[in-house]
């Protein structure tokens, strides 16, 4: 596609006089076009330079988002040179976010330059905490030493905010640094916020806290998990407290497990009441009736965990009967029936192996893959592992569950038999393209041989023909874990793969295994997007863009947001219009967390035959969020979530592309297996 320079653009911005409205300021459509396509072909070149220097701010706050994105970190001197002199503090703020997201530590001293001046309490230091967060997170191993200085800038920056609280922002961003850096001894200084007279900021250093396994602040969360309004506050007390395995809150936690009128405290409470390990709770779990299916799930588990090998007979009928409400599609309850009786769950499955639901055999297979990870030291262990072994032998045979088998061979791999490396070849050779990946996966995970090698040297021919990409990037890893020179030629040829996420993991790998830098090589993205379609979608910035989403559960309403995410907005737009998503199962439902749909194969690892690439902005993971589902950098197409919560961990690492409106009670309703009738655009 041939490109503008944008030295020529003025007298076509004249005579178009086309704007886009971004913050209150115009960026001519025309350099907007230019932007839009550079990111969609993750390309930097002079044009975009020359826009970081523009002297219209919105321009260049525009054009550092675009270097962010992009992630070229031979951008670092000029964003650097934005964070250091622009006389636009969002231009300056806009810097520090991007150097957060190109995760380069040479630029890190300046971030740290600006949160120890305690100069700027604004948004600058705020970003600036953000992208250093992003920093620490992303270090190698073996720069511990690096990240362990920056965890302590981010503890101080906490500190401060603690003594004497600027605004919202610095705190909610510095709770976020301090867990994604791992701050040593964050915890006290986090514990602080517990007593914030604001409910996002409880919550948020909940979370902090439960991530971080700290117990700083116990004595105040078992308050907190009674007694606070806020059901995210009280919700996150359970969590830290669960994972802090705080004996001493037993009582609050079973209470709140079984009376508290939010079902996200609740089912909060009843996963803390697993790793706390008292089976007193089992019998109150069981007396609770609940026509919630995400609350039953969390119980079999909690179940399952209690009351481990004890062939308990009421906990037993409790899941056999919710295994039949289901059509033992659920691995949770498959999972803790073989946790409490793997004797009898064995020999049941033995008497009915008729499994014709792909779904019932993935679960079956999860379940027979807990026997393969009991010790050895049980006595009756050796029996038990041989015939699970047996039986996911048996699943592996059947014609009909393709879509369980990368579960089976999984099972499979758990029980570690001789055979296992020849089973995974033949399987290498499967028409569906998420077991072939698997397959090679698992392999990666063998000891290297020369056998593995020309197995998945044969492997390859294939991927070329693949509509996603799962095998040849699995391919890909494995190859590089070989470590010889007959593997790594290979990988060099992928450096000619259509696919840029090909070419881009094959140069990461070589550079890793010491074969050298093939960066260049890798290009830029093939897109498949025109002018057209560039102006379809910019030209909704603006506008109110609303998706009617409705689902055996009721209708809920998003608020698209096209300036902050056009391309996305545009697919998601497009798919919908087509009636893609008509039909499609909602396969992914973590309470607490989100919900997630858009798969039409309906295992999580469909698609729509092409991947977009990521737009990540500035828009926090609260409540009621729309996101694009990913399995790695720009690896979007057409599955979505939204949040029951805030998600600040997610921020900066996922596209938010619209918030939902009206109907959330439909959303924390939606169970998976739930459909999706229609989406309609308005």
């Amino acid at each position: 596609m041939k490109r503008t320079p944008f030295v020529l653009i003025g007298a076509a911005t004249l005579l178009l006089a086309v704007t886009i409205v971004t913050h209150a300021q115009q960026i001519p459509l025309p350099i907007l076009i230019s932007i839009t396509r550079a990111e969609d072909e993750r390309r930097w070149d002079k044009d975009l330079s020359e826009l970081l220097a523009h002297r219209n701010a919105a321009i260049r706050k525009r054009a550092l988002l675009a270097a962010g994105r992009i992630g070229n970190e031979d951008r670092l001197p000029q964003i650097s040179k934005l964070l250091q002199d622009d006389a636009d503090p969002e231009v300056r703020a806009m810097a520090a976010f991007a150097i957060g997201e190109v995760e380069s530590i040479n630029a890190a001293h300046l971030l740290v330059e600006i949160i120890k001046a305690n100069k700027e309490r604004g948004e600058l230091r705020a970003r600036a905490l953000e992208a250093l967060g992003k920093i620490a997170a992303a270090l190698p191993t073996e720069q511990q030493a690096r990240q362990r200085d920056l965890g302590a800038v981010i503890r101080e920056a906490l500190e401060v905010e603690a003594k004497q609280p600027t605004n919202q922002l610095n705190i909610l961003f510095g709770l976020t640094a301090a867990l994604r850096a791992r701050a040593a001894d964050a915890g006290p200084a986090i514990a602080k916020f517990l007593s914030s007279p604001d409910g996002r900021i409880r919550s948020d250093a909940g979370n902090a806290l439960a991530r971080l396994r700290l117990k700083d602040g116990n004595d105040l969360l078992r308050k907190l998990a009674y007694e606070d309004p806020d059901p995210n506050v009280r919700a996150n007390a359970a969590r830290v407290l669960g994972a802090t395995e705080d004996t001493a809150s037993f009582d609050v936690i079973l209470g709140r497990a079984t009376s508290d009128p939010d079902s996200r405290v609740r089912i909060s409470s009843i996963r803390a009441l697993a790793t706390l390990k008292d089976s007193r709770a089992a019998e109150a779990l069981l007396k609770r009736y609940s026509t919630d299916q995400n609350e039953r799930l969390e119980i079999a588990t909690t179940l399952g965990r209690l009351l481990s090998q004890k062939y308990d007979q009421p906990a037993i009928a409790w899941l056999q009967k919710a295994n039949e409400t289901l059509k033992h599609t659920a691995p949770e309850i498959e999972i803790a029936l073989v946790r409490i009786a793997p004797a009898t769950y064995l020999s049941d499955l033995r008497r009915s192996m008729n499994i014709t639901d792909w779904r019932a055999a993935a679960a079956i297979a999860n379940a027979l893959a807990e026997i393969g990870g009991l010790p050895d030291t049980l006595k009756a262990q050796s029996d038990w592992a041989a015939s699970a072994e047996s039986l996911v032998r048996k699943l592996l045979a059947q014609t009909n569950i393709d879509y369980a088998i990368p579960d089976v061979l999984r099972a499979l791999a758990a029980f570690k038999p001789k055979d296992l490396p020849q089973v995974l070849i033949a399987h290498l050779q499967k028409p569906d393209v998420i077991v072939r990946g698997t397959a090679a996966d698992l392999l990666g995970d063998q000891p290297p041989s020369e056998e593995i090698t020309s197995a998945l040297i044969a492997a390859w021919p294939r991927v070329e023909k693949d509509s996603l990409n799962d095998a040849a990037l699995s391919i890909l890893d494995s190859l590089a874990k070989q470590k010889t020179a007959a593997a790594n030629e290979p990988i060099k040829m992928a450096m000619g793969f259509p696919d840029y996420l090909v070419r881009r993991r094959a140069a990461t790998l070589l550079k890793a295994n010491g074969t050298g830098d093939f960066f260049r090589q890798a290009g830029i993205v093939q897109t498949r997007n025109t002018t057209a379609d560039y102006r379809r979608a910019l030209s909704r910035i603006g506008r109110k863009v609303y998706a009617v989403v409705t689902t055996t559960k009721g209708s809920f309403t998003i608020e698209l947001l096209p300036s902050e995410a056009p391309l996305t907005v545009d697919n998601f737009v497009q798919l919908a219009r087509r009636n893609y998503y008509r039909g499609i199962t909602i396969h992914r439902v973590v309470p607490n967390f989100v919900i997630q749909d858009g798969d039409p194969r309906g295992d999580g690892n469909g698609g729509p035959g092409y991947q977009i690439r990521c737009e990540i902005n500035q828009v926090p993971y609260d409540r009621a969020v729309l996101g694009m589902a990913l399995s790695g950098k720009d690896t979007g197409g057409s599955q979505w979530f939204v949040t029951h919560a805030p998600q600040p961990h997610l921020d900066g690492g996922y596209t938010v592309f619209g918030r939902i409106t009206a109907g959330m009670n439909v959303v924390d309703s939606i169970e998976r297996g739930d459909v999706v009738k229609s989406i309609v655009i308005r």
